[in-house]
């Protein structure tokens, strides 16, 4: 089913990422909420390995914006970042005597949408001048 997306969102969707879900909640709690440059940063110089996989779904997701809907880059913010458990795969490794012990390798899937804040009021930062005085009617 493919998602709808509001007016000035962007999403990009990483399916069956080889990685805990719960190793990437961690990395993307730290990133939910924060602009598209901070995000970079963050994610560069955290010492995690779940924050290569994310770090090229951002970038995808930016890049996604600044080409289908020709948004700044510098105007984004992380406005949903989601982490889903995936399927697991299970292999078996031989053992003495004939035995097998179960390998079970877990995946996930990380979802980011990035919002443009320049068009969203709320972000904007207004100028009060406080020069003029406001007319008397």
């Amino acid at each position: 089913m493919r998602k709808k997306n509001e007016l000035g969102e962007v999403y990009a969707l990483g399916q069956h990422i080889r990685l805990s879900a719960h190793k990437a909640r961690r990395v993307i709690n730290q990133i939910r909420g924060r602009s598209y440059k901070e995000t970079l940063l963050i994610l560069a110089l955290m010492p995690y390995r779940a924050c290569y996989p994310i770090f090229k779904l951002v970038y995808s997701a930016a890049a996604n914006a600044s080409h289908n809907m020709r948004i700044k880059k510098t105007d984004l913010i992380i406005s949903k970042a989601e982490v889903n458990k995936g399927t697991i795969r299970k292999k078996l490794k031989p053992r003495a005597r004939g035995h097998s012990y179960p390998i079970k390798r877990t995946t996930c899937h990380i979802t980011i949408v990035l919002k443009d804040v320049s068009k969203d009021y709320i972000w904007v930062k207004h100028t009060v001048i406080r020069d003029k005085e406001p007319p008397i009617i």
